[in-house]
């Protein structure tokens, strides 16, 4: 019986992978080789080693892990970031998210600021923190990214490797919610921003497949998914700087009870964004 190419495994791994696409993806990773040359090695069979890198992926897939933990990396705008069961899988809402907030940072550049000082709390693999000290221009960005997490802040610290030259401006600290910043960052902060647990314990609604895999202590946020969202809104004004801007991500029907707490805090202009689903998911406030 001849040998497998990758033309007969990639038709045998759709199932598995849920799709077309992800199995190519699955095969791509198994060989090595992405894009254009992949098409030109379906006729090829694939070595030991790639076949047993394939079944491994395969089987992991059928258990019901995510695709992103199987790959060990995922899109997130313009970085390919390293995700394992320590973060959670970076989405698309949340690439909105660091949209919002790179576009804060990069107003207050144009109005005359020289260096804009950013903390991502809450990091997980880096992904929002990472694209701003990214996307911003180069030496104009200083970036924060916390997280209680040990495991979670070496997930980033992995990912910080694939900036090059931006990953200059990117610090770490360790701890839960602002007991990670330095003393010396109150008062002076001009973008706050986190995507952070708002999911209430017990959510029937929640996939089976995040409960399952992904932290929870990155998901779940009390009875009512706001715990965290309290922390973090009620100790903003002691880092924001007098007009610095605080940008979260919250769950679909928190808008109105986001909104309550930004105004209590004392925070003016609150506003919730829509998602591209047209659900209210992004809160933005800023410091008197």
């Amino acid at each position: 019986m001849p040998d497998p190419t990758w033309r007969t495994l990639w038709d045998e791994a759709v199932p598995a992978a849920g799709g077309r696409a992800q199995a190519r993806w699955v095969c791509e990773e198994a060989s090595g080789v992405v894009g254009d040359e992949f098409g030109e090695i379906l006729d090829q069979p694939p070595t030991a080693r790639m076949l047993a890198h394939l079944d491994s992926m395969l089987r992991r897939l059928r258990s019901g892990e995510p695709l992103q933990y199987v790959l060990g990396h995922w899109a997130f705008r313009h970085l390919d970031l390293m995700v394992d069961r320590r973060v959670l899988i970076p989405r698309p809402e949340t690439e909105l998210v660091a949209e919002v907030a790179i576009a804060a940072a990069a107003t207050m550049l144009d109005e005359g600021g020289s260096v804009v000082r950013c903390v991502d709390l809450g990091t997980g693999s880096g992904a929002i923190g990472l694209s701003i000290a990214f996307e911003l221009p180069r030496g104009r960005s200083e970036v924060w990214v916390t997280d209680a997490s040990t495991g979670a802040l070496d997930v980033a610290r992995a990912n910080v490797a694939g900036l090059g030259i931006a990953g200059g401006g990117v610090r770490f600290a360790q701890g839960s919610w602002y007991e990670a910043l330095p003393d010396e960052l109150l008062g002076s902060v001009d973008l706050m921003v986190a995507n952070p647990p708002y999911v209430a314990d017990g959510d029937d609604a929640l996939e089976q497949s995040v409960r399952d895999w992904e932290p929870h202590g990155a998901l779940f946020a009390g009875g009512d998914g706001l715990a965290d969202i309290r922390i973090i809104v009620e100790g903003s004004r002691r880092w924001l700087r007098p007009g610095g801007v605080l940008v979260l991500e919250i769950g679909a029907d928190q808008g109105e009870a986001v909104l309550a707490l930004l105004d209590a805090a004392g925070l003016v202009q609150p506003e919730v964004r829509n998602d591209l689903a047209g659900r209210p998911r992004i809160a933005i406030a800023a410091a008197p």
